[in-house]
C-alpha cells in the first residue's frame, strides 16, 4: 500500500499512544471476538508495550450460523446469500464494536482504527486452474473472508482495516497463518522456546525459538481443531447443539485408536509447512465420513466424539514432534482459543506431549484465551497503519513480506 499520501497514517505514526480495536471471528462460526488494544510506541515508532483495554464476545445466532455453514460448502453455496451474508456479518462485526466501546468507557473519538479479519468461508492455498488472459490456464490461489469494511466503517465512524489475508497469497504465500507476528510480540522469551497453540475450528501453532528473530519463528495448521467435534455434535443434534460442553460427552466415552490412525493417514498431516487448511477439508462433510466410518465399528456418539477429540489431540502433538522438535528445543505450549475450555481436549493434549513440554494457557501469561487472535489482528492492523510489514515469509512461503491490508477511509 502506498501510505504517504494519506494525512491519517501521518498523524497515525507522529502518537505515541494508539487506541485500535482488533476484530475476530474464526472458523468455529461461534461468534465475533472485539478486542481494544492500547499500543505504546518509542520516539522512533517502535512498539513499547501492549495492553488489553476490554474484550467482548458477541455470539452468534443459531440462525446466522446455519446461514454461514451453508455459505461454506460448493453443495449449499448460493451467490445471492453470500452477497447478502458479506454485507450483513458487517452489522454484526459494527454492534460489536459498539458493544466493545461501551463496555470499555473509551470514548469511541479516542480510538484510531478498526482491524478486521472477516469471516472465513473458503480458503484454498493450494493452486487450481483459472483461465488465463492470454489463453490457456494458470495457477491460482485464493481465500474469502466476507465481512464489508466500508459498513462498518460507515456505521462506527471509525477507519478499518481488512482483507488482511489477500496480499500474502499475491506474493506467493498461503496468507496464514497472520498472527505469528503478533504471538512473537506477546510471547517470545529470551530463555526458553515455546509453543502458541490455537485451537480454534482448525488448529495453528507458532512456533518461538528462545530469543528468535522474526526469520526463527515459523507456524502452521496443524489440522482441524475443534471443527470435527461440533460438527459431529451438530449432526447428530440436529442443529440442537453446536459443540460438546467442556468435553463432557466426550468424557464418558472411549476412543477408536485404530479410527483415529485411519482418519491420521491423510496427506495433509504428512506436508511439510508451510501449510495452512480449513472448513473445505474438515468441515460438515469430513464429519459425516468419519460419522459413517464410526457406525460401522458400532461407537456410540460419545466413543464417537471421544475419538474426535482425539484426532484433534493427536495432530496437534504429532505436529510439534514431526516438525517442530527436530529443529527446536520447545519448553512450554501455550494454549489458546475456544478449545481450552474443552477439560476432554486438554488433557489428552497433556498426556500425549513429550516429557519437559508443559501445558499452559496464554490466560497465564495475561492475554485471554479466547482474546488472543483479535489482539494479533489488531496488532497487525498497527503495523500496517504504521507503514512497517506485518507477515512473515518464513511462515506463510511468501516470497517477501507485505503490508497486507486494504484500509476504508
Amino acid at each position: 500500500m502506498d501510505t504517504g499520501s494519506y494525512p491519517m497514517w501521518e498523524q497515525y505514526r507522529l502518537k505515541r499512544e494508539h487506541y485500535i480495536i482488533g476484530l475476530m471471528s474464526g472458523t468455529s462460526l461461534d461468534g465475533t471476538d472485539a478486542a481494544l488494544v492500547r499500543i505504546l510506541t518509542d520516539d522512533s515508532g517502535a512498539l513499547q508495550k501492549i495492553d488489553l483495554v476490554d474484550f467482548v464476545c458477541v455470539p452468534y445466532s443459531n440462525e446466522l450460523r446455519e446461514v454461514l455453514i451453508r455459505l461454506c460448502s460448493p453443495e449449499t453455496a448460493r451467490v445471492d446469500e453470500l452477497t447478502a451474508a458479506h454485507f450483513g456479518v458487517s452489522e454484526w462485526y459494527a454492534h460489536s464494536v459498539r458493544e466493545l466501546i461501551q463496555s470499555s468507557g473509551i470514548p469511541s473519538g479516542q480510538v484510531d482504527a478498526i482491524s478486521m479479519h472477516g469471516q472465513t468461508v473458503w480458503h484454498a492455498p493450494i493452486a487450481s486452474a483459472f483461465p488465463g488472459p492470454t489463453g490457456g490456464s494458470l495457477p491460482v490461489v485464493s481465500t474469502l473472508q466476507i465481512g464489508e469494511c466500508a459498513v462498518v466503517r460507515e456505521r462506527t465512524g471509525l477507519p478499518v482495516i481488512g482483507n488482511l489475508r489477500a496480499r500474502d497469497m499475491a506474493a506467493g504465500g498461503e496468507g496464514g497463518a497472520l498472527t505469528p507476528y503478533a504471538d512473537a510480540l506477546m510471547f517470545r522469551s529470551p530463555t526458553e522456546g515455546r509453543l502458541v497453540q490455537n485451537i480454534g475450528g482448525i488448529g495453528n501453532v507458532t512456533v518461538l525459538p528462545a530469543a528468535s528473530s522474526a526469520e526463527g519463528i515459523s507456524a502452521f495448521d496443524t489440522g482441524p481443531g475443534n471443527m470435527v467435534m461440533d460438527a459431529i455434535v451438530r449432526q447428530a443434534t440436529g442443529g440442537r447443539q453446536h459443540y460438546d460442553p467442556n468435553g463432557s460427552m466426550a468424557a464418558q466415552g472411549t476412543f477408536d485408536q485404530g479410527l483415529v490412525d485411519l482418519c491420521l493417514d491423510d496427506d495433509y498431516f504428512k506436508r511439510l509447512p508451510p501449510k495452512s487448511t480449513g472448513r473445505e477439508v474438515y468441515g460438515e462433510a469430513y464429519a459425516a465420513r468419519l460419522m459413517e466410518m464410526a457406525d460401522t465399528r458400532s461407537l456410540s456418539l460419545e466413543d464417537t466424539l471421544a475419538t474426535a477429540t482425539c484426532l484433534t489431540a493427536e495432530t496437534i502433538v504429532r505436529a510439534v514432534e514431526d516438525f517442530v522438535l527436530p529443529k527446536v528445543q520447545i519448553s512450554a505450549m501455550l494454549a489458546c482459543g475456544g478449545g481450552t475450555s474443552n477439560a476432554t481436549l486438554m488433557e489428552m493434549i497433556r498426556q500425549r506431549l513429550p516429557e519437559g513440554i508443559r501445558l499452559e494457557r496464554t490466560a497465564d501469561y495475561g492475554i485471554p484465551d479466547d482474546a488472543r487472535e483479535a489482539i494479533g489482528f489488531a496488532l497487525l492492523g498497527h503495523e500496517a497503519l504504521m507503514g512497517r510489514t506485518n507477515t512473515l515469509p518464513a511462515v506463510t512461503g511468501a516470497k517477501h513480506a507485505v503490508i497486507s491490508g486494504n484500509l476504508t477511509l
